[in-house]
């Protein structure tokens, strides 16, 4: 195999692609209930009640009055469980499996690969890109303070993500689809923009993703040094400077690992630190 060249794995790809046109018919569903035509079998939900992010901003009003904000169920608390759980044990593997918003960027992703190659995702400067790294957290001490202050779903007005899958409804903000065109456009430049520079729930994901269980791990005696995992990962982690990856962006994508990029077989891998392998199922081998 060619050093670097990307190997063939569709399970994570069948996972992205399974997410997003569930959550696209839920979407639609919802607004045919409204005119009595929905689809039989299928969750009428609105977009709101599968966003596990939506229990996130309810914790206060939860708290102090115990009801729900506006437009958020239970199902959204049970969902954020269940994605806290994950991450805790896998890292943010919801971001990098399972969210349509980040699926949608990496699909934009792969036409400015095409278009600028090697340069694509290396456009803004690395000591800039330390810092906006952070700007997330101040969106998402914005949405916490607007939202427990309001009773409102206030970051609805400016979230791309449910401009995407609501954008036909009429009910959507002007400002979340200029934002969602922003968004749309910088993907062709820079791989998963929102999920680095603005994502208020990937914020609370990279703190608990400091503390997961099982981590990318490289194996140093068998590396060659050829800096494939570097190139590939979509959140610019230089996998091969470390051997554990503790970045708080990493998204568990596995893009970088021995049955990614990797053309060493047993050197980058999802595993425990110290030997033991990842549980009996994920499509990756066991670390050492």
């Amino acid at each position: 195999m060619a050093q670097g060249k990307q190997k063939h794995n569709w399970f994570r790809p069948a996972i992205q692609i399974f997410f997003f046109i569930l959550i696209a018919l839920i979407a639609v569903n919802h607004g045919l209930e409204e005119s009595g035509k929905a689809i039989p079998l299928l969750s009428s939900a609105s977009l709101h009640a599968v966003c596990p992010f939506g229990g996130v901003v309810s914790i206060y009003q939860y708290i102090t009055v115990g009801t729900y904000t506006k437009k958020i169920h239970e199902s959204s608390f049970i969902l954020m469980y269940i994605v806290l759980l994950l991450t805790i044990g896998f890292g943010a593997v919801f971001c990098g499996w399972v969210c349509p918003f980040g699926t949608f960027q990496e699909w934009l992703g792969k036409i400015g690969k095409k278009v600028f190659k090697k340069r694509y995702n290396t456009f803004i400067p690395e000591r800039l890109d330390k810092y906006l790294r952070f700007s997330s957290y101040a969106i998402l001490a914005w949405v916490l303070y607007a939202t427990a202050m309001t009773g409102k779903l206030s970051f609805q007005g400016v979230d791309p993500y449910y401009a995407l899958f609501q954008f036909w409804t009429g009910e959507v903000a002007v400002t979340a689809l200029i934002i969602l065109g922003v968004t749309m456009v910088a993907s062709l430049f820079v791989d998963r923009v929102w999920c680095k520079y603005a994502c208020p729930f990937g914020a609370v994901l990279s703190i608990i993703n400091l503390f997961r269980v099982f981590k990318i791990t490289r194996n140093a005696a068998t590396c060659i040094d050829c800096q494939a995992c570097d190139r590939i990962c979509p959140m610019n982690i230089n996998v091969s400077e470390t051997g554990v990856v503790r970045h708080f962006q990493c998204n568990t994508c596995l893009k970088c690992t021995s049955e990614g990029v990797c053309p060493v077989p047993a050197t980058v891998e999802l595993a425990i630190p110290g030997g033991k392998p990842v549980p009996a199922g994920w499509p990756v081998k066991g670390g050492k």
